[in-house]
């Protein structure tokens, strides 16, 4: 089992759970803010981890 693999999965996971939370907080939010700027912070952070994961993933050759 490829390192980079697990930890590109590890960011991938890390990124959906992000992007959720962010979706969460737009559907409940009462447009304060503060709501807004943990909005942004979520969703940028999701989607950088979701990114980041998915190429670490994809680019990491299999050795057997």
């Amino acid at each position: 089992m490829n390192l980079k693999r697990i930890f590109g999965a590890v960011l991938t996971i890390l990124g959906i759970v992000g992007l959720i939370y962010a979706a969460y907080l737009f559907v409940n939010s009462g447009g304060t803010t503060q709501n807004i700027k943990m909005l942004a912070t979520y969703g940028i952070l999701g989607l950088v981890f979701f990114i980041s994961g998915i190429n670490l993933v994809r680019t990491t050759k299999d050795e057997a």
